[in-house]
């Protein structure tokens, strides 16, 4: 008996369409490896419709008025809350990821990340009006760009949809966003339940692969473009947008530093650490995968991580003691093996370190030490349930540790001790630093990296001016 596959559908100008020339590609359960949807595979053609949809509509959505957007995004959120066991559902389906933790730790975030941005749409204004110059006034108007281009990842499909369309959207603009081609179904949903909300063309979905994505950055209509990925990804992007000067937003790799100290808490800094760590297996550009922990504690500490790791539980979706799901597709997996099996002689595998099962793409929870600053596995990131753990002699040293990667997106500082908090704070090169808690987001509060983490930032009154541009005005008074 064979199961009829699910067929999803691009959706442009408010219609569901296949792919013009009518190509595919398998959507994969990555909890069980089996096919369970097919998607479009968008090419140039579907890009064209795409962006001309996004652009007949961008004059009219421009022109409403903030309280109109506000109310869309809130109809949105509401329409988003009361479907919330389909969202999570597909959610689960592209990846894996426990029920449970998905309706409970991203369901409310991403509903109040839309509210928060349907907010920020009434705060749209520019400086006062001023005399600066003798008999003229000046105005500063801040505007919509226009159409946006968006490349969403895999490993928060639902969540990073919001993040990049809803700031778009507030601020006026329309939108073309393309999914993974791992992970499409959420996002088609998302598209399904937000038709009847805005008009024609403000929001569109092409689902496809790389070359898709490649299409839609180097198309002449979009004023901006906008990718969360890898940093592979994101210079290929910043190329492509450079040849027409398009703006750019990128929010790629991190490899986050977590200091111990010899002072903290250690019980807590374990098992927060572990969390912070595992979950979404480790598939996080702010997971706290690289601890640095003082030598007076880092045997003390080592072994209680290890020990945490083995306490921790992956599995099947449906079981609500997991932690975390399996790994986004087979390429995850072997390249998250690959760092383990090419761990220098002088590394130590103190947890985990394998394959979980022959069914889905599972990895235990592992933890490494004895690891060196130049060691590979320090320098690149693994985006996988794998913790390493350094020792450091003093704050010098944690510093010179954390700071020496080429990423820069966030970090953690685990003390007691006030004024060393605030120090590392000011001197830690990430866009973001916690304080004896490493992971929570809230909407207010903006996201992003410097260095190789890219450039922009998401949520917050930021994330939302990243999408305005600033225009400026001088009347004469005595026309």
């Amino acid at each position: 008996m064979t199961t009829e596959l699910r067929r999803l559908r691009n959706y442009i100008g408010g219609e569901f369409k296949d792919a013009a020339d009518g190509r595919t590609t398998d959507v994969v359960n990555p909890a069980t490896g089996e096919v369970y949807a097919t998607a479009p595979l968008s090419g140039q053609a579907d890009v064209d419709a795409a962006m001309a949809a996004a652009a007949a509509a961008f004059p009219g959505w421009r022109d409403t008025t903030p309280s109109e957007r506000q109310k869309a995004l809130l109809k949105i959120a509401d329409a988003f809350e009361a479907r919330a066991d389909e969202l999570v559902a597909a959610e689960s389906q592209n990846t894996g990821k426990p029920l449970a933790l998905t309706a409970s730790e991203e369901l409310p975030p991403m509903v109040d990340q839309i509210r928060f941005f349907a907010g920020a749409a009434r705060l749209l204004e520019g400086r006062s009006a001023g005399e600066y110059m003798e008999g003229m006034t000046s105005i500063i108007r801040r505007e919509p760009v226009g159409v946006c281009a968006q490349v969403a990842p895999w490993n928060y499909p639902m969540m990073m949809a919001v993040w990049k369309f809803a700031p778009a959207i507030a601020a006026g603009n329309t939108v073309v966003l393309k999914p993974s081609d791992t992970t499409p179904a959420s996002t088609v949903l998302m598209a399904e339940i937000i038709d009847s909300i805005l008009p024609k063309g403000v929001f569109n979905v092409v689902c496809g692969d790389r070359d898709t994505g490649k299409a839609m950055v180097e198309h002449s209509t979009p004023a901006m473009a906008s990718i969360t990925g890898s940093v592979r990804a994101g210079m290929q992007v910043a190329e492509s947008a450079s040849k027409d000067v398009k703006r750019v937003h990128l929010e790629l790799g991190g490899k986050a530093p977590v200091v111990v100290f010899e002072d903290a808490d250690l019980a807590k800094a374990v098992e927060d650490i572990a969390v912070a760590g595992y979950f979404n297996a480790g598939q996080d550009c702010t997971a706290a995968t690289r601890v640095l922990v003082h030598e007076s504690v880092h045997d003390e500490f080592v072994s209680a991580l290890a020990k945490a790791a083995a306490d921790t539980k992956t599995g099947q979706p449906d079981d609500e003691d997991v932690l975390y799901g399996p790994l986004n597709n087979p390429n995850q997996l072997k390249q998250v093996a690959g760092f383990i099996e090419r761990l220098p002689a002088h590394a130590k595998v103190e947890a985990g370190g394998h394959r979980v099962g022959e069914k889905g793409y599972f990895y235990a929870p592992t933890v490494v030490s004895g690891l060196k600053q130049d060691d590979e596995i320090i320098q690149n990131e693994v985006f996988g349930p794998v913790i390493t753990v350094q020792s450091f002699t003093d704050e010098a040293q944690a510093l010179e540790y954390a700071n020496g990667v080429e990423f820069a997106l966030a970090s953690s500082v685990w003390t007691k001790d006030h004024a060393r908090a605030m120090r590392m704070s000011k001197n830690l090169d990430f866009g973001c630093v916690w304080i004896n808690t490493h992971i929570p987001l809230v909407a207010e509060m903006p996201h992003g990296g410097f260095k190789k983490s890219g450039y922009g930032k998401d949520l917050s009154a930021y994330g939302f001016e990243d999408y305005t541009r600033i225009k400026h005005v001088m009347t004469s008074l005595d026309a």
